[in-house]
């Protein structure tokens, strides 16, 4: 076989397109939803390059169109998990020996299939199956996962690089990254079909064989991406695409021997459940797995009082309300400076008041469903809840109707407890509580911001003044994976921030970086000697 040393093509993010009245993407992407919606498709498993039907089926409909059936999808049972593992094995050999620029083939036109003619095809599929309107959709499934893709392939080139620094004469010293010796397991949430697609091909990037479960509710676009990674030339069986239940999986994956590791997103509680499962059943494993996973986070935005007020109220606004507050990243406690909340509160309620709530076929809405019955009707509780309440003040929503979709009207509460339920508690939903502080106490509310939540994911400080900035930065530095000053607290963009969150946010591997590739390879260090000694004795011994 010939051999090269070989450079990728260097990475540069994808550029967002703007989906702007008369321009060609927005007449393209609304061919591609009414395609979308004109048919019912059969979606299959995926399962060693084949295509499993099976006769319990369940539904996809839009969040925001309940009543429209988009598809049907085949759900498996645990005969099909056990399938999916020893389809990954069956491939394990032939992929993992596979030359790395071959992998990095595979997944660079992946890419630029999502980037070309599939673009609009996975766009749609996002805006109907999870209800994103087009910008969300465009800076998720196209923007986010190209560049995951594009940017890890460079990565994994870097990592292959590295090398031990000396080679002392008579001796080469080498290092070579193997893929996890079993399976990766990829289980994968709603709420971005980017993370759906990083999360599988991040592991088989590096040679790993994977078993991939997604939300139910991203299955609609699920199924477009499986269609992308086999037109890219993925071979057979080393990404297994299967719908089954939680618990089934979790039965069959964490009992068997081969299980190497598991690239999680969702919430923390299941993410504990996992955990503990591993650690209960670690006799079992050939290996000790890899558990990689980010969950959620309950993220602040703190306002000096030397913030602008237009700029807080943007990023404010913004952070909390895009894709109706459903990213782990979205900000749902805000600590207002009192001196600055009533000109804050003037713009936010100017904003608020022009918001448009509906389908995401209607290009002119801000606000769409949120994800489906059961978010809907907790979400509801909380606002009824906080009607009751004598101590917050409902200052924008506070109504819902799931008639024709999931639609809660982007709420905003003010407490006058810090530690109040919704300042406490994730939601996960467009409702965001404000606790107003007194300038003075400053310095207070940095404690109170670090010690409310379990959760460290993403954290912002908005101000002019230098040296309150500084402190924020330095106090909360164990209170936010990501930290953004003067900035929403989302957003995060592969190459330039890496995301991920510690304490009860995840491991914080840090998607989107080396960092996160690092976790699917197991090092081997060579050492070549050209002359070995023939006497074991040293110069010491001498007499």
């Amino acid at each position: 076989m010939l051999k090269g040393f070989f450079n990728v093509p260097a990475p540069v993010n994808e550029t967002i397109l703007g989906y702007a009245p008369g321009s060609k993407e927005r007449e393209l992407l609304k061919e591609a939803l009414a395609d979308s919606r004109s048919k019912v498709i059969e979606i299959p498993m995926y399962i060693g390059g084949q295509e499993v039907h099976t006769e319990q089926k369940g539904r996809i409909t839009p969040p925001h169109d309940h009543q429209h059936l988009l598809a049907n999808y085949s759900k498996g049972n645990k005969s099909h998990v056990s399938q999916a593992i020893d389809a990954a094995l069956a491939a394990k050999a032939d992929w993992e020996n596979l030359a790395w620029e071959h992998r990095a083939a595979i997944f660079l036109k992946a890419a630029d299939l999502i980037a070309g003619p599939y673009r609009y095809k996975l766009n749609a599929a996002t805006m109907l199956g999870q209800s994103k309107n087009a910008y969300q959709a465009e800076i998720d499934s196209a923007c986010e996962l190209i560049d995951f893709l594009r940017f890890n392939v460079e990565y994994m080139s870097q990592i292959y690089k590295q090398q031990p620094p000396v080679s002392p004469r008579g001796s080469w010293n080498r290092l070579e990254q193997r893929p996890l010796e079993g399976f990766v397991f990829a289980l994968t949430p709603f709420n971005f079909t980017a993370i759906a697609g990083n999360l599988p091909t991040s592991a088989a990037m590096m040679g790993n064989v994977v078993v991939w479960k997604p939300a139910n509710t991203q299955i609609f676009a699920a199924n477009v991406l499986m269609q992308i990674f086999r037109e890219a030339g993925l071979p057979d069986g080393v990404i297994n695409l299967v719908y089954v239940s939680g618990p089934d999986a979790g039965d069959v994956i964490f009992s068997h021997p081969d299980f190497a590791g598991i690239h999680f997103t969702g919430s923390t509680g299941v993410f504990q459940d996992i955990w503990k499962t591993i650690g209960n059943n670690i006799h079992k494993f050939k290996t000790y797995p890899r558990i990689v996973g980010e969950t959620g986070g309950k993220d602040f935005i703190l306002i000096h009082g030397s913030a602008d007020a237009e700029v807080s109220s943007t990023a404010i606004i913004r952070g909390a309300f895009e894709y109706q507050g459903q990213k782990c990243s979205a900000a749902s406690r805000v600590y207002i400076a009192k001196s600055v909340w009533p000109e804050v509160k003037k713009f936010m309620q100017r904003d608020l008041a022009t918001f448009k709530m509906g389908g995401t076929e209607d290009f002119s809405n801000f606000i769409n469903a949120v994800i489906d019955e059961k978010s809907f009707n907790s979400l509801a509780k909380y606002i009824d809840a906080a009607k009751k309440d004598k101590g917050v003040e409902i200052i924008a929503g506070g109504n819902y109707d799931n008639s024709k979709g999931y639609f809660i009207e982007p709420t905003v509460l003010v407490v006058d407890d810090p530690k109040y339920t919704t300042m406490c508690e994730e939601l996960f939903g467009p409702v965001l509580t404000i606790f107003v502080y007194d300038d003075k106490d400053f310095d207070k509310t940095l404690n109170i911001i670090d010690s409310t939540s379990i959760y460290a994911l993403t954290g912002a400080v908005i101000g002019k003044d230098r040296y309150a900035l500084e402190k924020a930065t330095h106090r909360l530095r164990n209170a936010a994976g990501n930290f953004y000053i003067n900035d929403k607290c989302t957003g995060a963009v592969v190459g330039q921030q890496p995301f991920g969150g510690a304490r009860g946010s995840g491991t914080n591997d840090k998607a989107g970086s080396m960092i996160n590739l690092l976790r699917w390879v197991s090092p081997r260090t060579i050492k070549e000697t050209f002359d070995p000694p023939k006497d074991y004795r040293y110069p010491f011994l001498a007499e």
